[in-house]
């Protein structure tokens, strides 16, 4: 077994955060993997971390919730070396914040909002989600092209979605829109802060407004249903607050950069693009597979080991800190054949693109529903859309927690 204690046989010597290539995983990480030896990175947030990148040790430590905690981990260097208060980094990132919180507080939580994104429900949602779609493709087709796919479409489609699920009011709406932007254009560990909620996008004023007008939505069921202050498991005004600042985060940034990554794909593609334009049978597996093939999120969150533990060959020692390489693993040859080629025609195949155990994506079937829509309403809208640039000139964004295109300008 390898002891973890002792000094990885490799080391990486990039960030995390930088270990791809356009769209591919990069060499350097591949050989990691398939070495099925350990690396030390260094995280978004500054962090030293043993990396694994393997299929069943990844899906193996993400199952193991009493192996791994994620609520434990310390506060990133870069955000204490600047002077912020180590226990108010630890409140302001747990409280509500099911991506930080371990059983049973994450259980709680999560039961509370659970009904609103099973299958059963988002479908519920999918005429309004169309309509979204469709008005910001009316705004593309009226701005002419060439046009800025991340900016009119990536972004706009997946904030709106989730601001109407959540309760932002319309009128806030743009605001929010436009906070998105800019925050995911920036990568600094501030940053990265604010977008785990400590920008306050949803906040108390917005919460007081949902109790005094009462709605059918994600925070006028919390207040409803759990915010009397009754009862021993209600939740708190700061709990409400750190929950729906995760959704309203959570639920669009990854969706946006499917959207962005997506279209690059089938636009290098053509074959694989005109069978998801012209076949509805294709795409859900087609969106399957791009979930598996651009893994936008680099890693999952840092945990922090609980007690010496094995997981494949490998022993982990209590305290150490663990991230599993997400994009890496859907790769990993020993899951699936061929996996730095897309397929869309593959049969899906329990990629990790979502995470995997109690920490698995609670808004996976609203994404699906929103790129199983998106994709092809784009494609059909616009049957010539081709990159108004070079590729060469794409910039993608790696120093961010969530891989990203800073733009993607188009033409058709």
């Amino acid at each position: 077994m390898t002891d973890t204690t002792a000094e990885p046989a490799i080391r990486c010597p990039m960030a995390l955060s930088r270990t791809r290539s356009g769209l591919d995983v990069s060499d350097e990480l591949s050989r990691v993997r398939d070495s099925g030896e350990l690396a030390q990175v260094t995280t978004a947030f500054g962090q030293e971390a043993t990396l694994i990148s393997r299929y069943a040790e990844v899906r193996a430590q993400l199952a193991d919730t009493e192996g791994f905690f994620v609520g434990t981990v310390p506060p990133p260097p870069a955000l204490t070396d600047a002077g912020f208060d180590p226990e108010k980094i630890r409140r302001r990132r747990k409280v509500g914040n099911l991506i930080f919180l371990d059983p049973p507080e994450h259980t709680r939580l999560r039961k509370m909002v659970h009904a609103w994104f099973t299958t059963r429900r988002v479908e519920r949602l999918r005429p309004r989600v169309v309509e979204i779609i469709h008005t910001a493709l009316d705004a593309m087709e009226k701005a002419g092209p060439p046009v800025d796919l991340v900016t009119m479409f990536a972004k706009t489609v997946p904030v709106m979605v989730i601001c109407e699920l959540i309760g932002v009011p319309e009128a806030d709406r743009e605001r929010f829109r436009s906070k998105a932007s800019r925050v995911s254009d920036d990568s600094s560990p501030l940053a990265e802060l604010r977008r785990l909620g400590d920008a306050g996008w949803v906040t108390r004023e917005l919460i007081n407004h949902h109790r005094a007008n009462p709605s059918d939505d994600i925070l006028g069921m919390l207040l409803r249903e759990h915010g009397a202050g009754s009862e021993a498991d209600d939740i708190t005004d700061d709990e409400l607050v750190g929950l729906a600042n995760a959704l309203l985060i959570a639920g669009h940034e990854t969706t946006t950069q499917m959207l962005s990554l997506g279209t690059l794909a089938l636009l290098r593609h053509p074959d694989q693009l005109a069978m998801m334009r012209d076949d509805p049978d294709v795409v859900p597996g087609a969106v399957e597979e791009l979930l598996r093939y651009l893994g936008v999120l680099h890693g999952g969150f840092v945990r922090q080991a609980t007690r010496d533990t094995v997981i494949g060959e490998h022993t982990f020692r209590e305290g150490d800190l663990v991230v599993p390489a997400l994009a890496a693993a859907n790769r990993d040859p020993e899951y699936i054949q061929d996996g730095d080629r897309l397929d869309i025609t593959r049969v899906p195949s329990g990629h990790l693109a979502f995470g995997h155990g109690v920490h698995f994506c609670i808004g996976a079937p609203l994404a699906r529903m929103e790129l199983r829509e998106a994709y092809p309403a784009l494609l059909n809208r616009f049957p010539g859309l081709r990159l108004a640039v070079p590729e060469s000139e794409l910039q993608f964004s790696d120093d961010t927690t969530v891989y990203a295109l800073k733009s993607l300008p188009v033409t058709w």
